[in-house]
C-alpha cells in the first residue's frame, strides 16, 4: 500500500499544468460570469456614448425611477397629441356641417323673403280667381274709439 501512496503522489509534469491550465480557465470563466459591472471612468469620450458603454447596469439601476417617469411622459404625450388630433378632426367635419347649414339657412331665408313680396302675392291673388282678396283702392285710415 505503501508504493501505491508514492505513485499517486508523483504527478507527472503534464498532468501539473493541465490542473494549473484548468485552474486558470475556471478563475477566468468567473470572472466574467460575475453580474457587477467592471468599474468604469469618469471621462466619457463620444466613442464610449455611441458604443453605449456608458450604460452600466449600475446606472441603469440609479436612474430606473426618471427612465420610467420620462416613457410615462412620452406615453402621456403620445395620447394626448393622438386625442387632439380626433377633436381637431371632428371640429372641421362641424365646422363644414356648421357651413351647409347657414347656406340652407340663406337660401330659405331668400325663398321666403320672394313668396312675401308684395308684388309676388298681388300676382298670386290674380291667378287665384275664386279669392275675394283684392288691393285697397283707398289707403290705410285710424278708426278712433272714443272712451267711455
Amino acid at each position: 500500500m505503501i508504493e501505491s501512496k508514492e505513485e499517486t503522489e508523483q504527478v507527472s509534469p503534464k498532468e501539473k499544468e493541465a490542473e494549473e491550465s484548468e485552474d486558470y480557465v475556471k478563475a477566468a470563466i468567473k470572472e466574467q460570469a460575475r453580474e457587477e459591472d467592471p468599474v468604469s471612468s469618469t471621462n466619457f469620450s463620444l466613442r464610449k456614448i455611441i458604443g453605449g458603454d456608458f450604460l452600466t447596469a449600475k446606472m441603469i439601476r440609479s436612474q430606473i425611477w426618471l427612465i420610467v417617469l420620462i416613457v410615462g411622459f412620452t406615453i402621456f404625450y403620445i395620447s394626448s397629441r393622438y386625442s387632439c388630433q380626433q377633436d381637431l378632426i371632428e371640429i372641421d367635419k362641424l365646422e363644414g356641417e356648421l357651413k351647409d347649414a347657414k347656406y340652407r339657412a340663406l337660401s330659405s331665408s331668400s325663398k321666403l323673403t320672394e313668396r312675401c313680396r308684395e308684388s309676388h302675392v298681388l300676382e298670386i291673388l290674380q291667378n287665384n280667381k275664386d279669392s275675394i282678396l283684392h288691393i285697397a283702392n283707398q289707403p290705410p285710415y285710424k278708426i278712433e274709439v272714443p272712451d267711455e
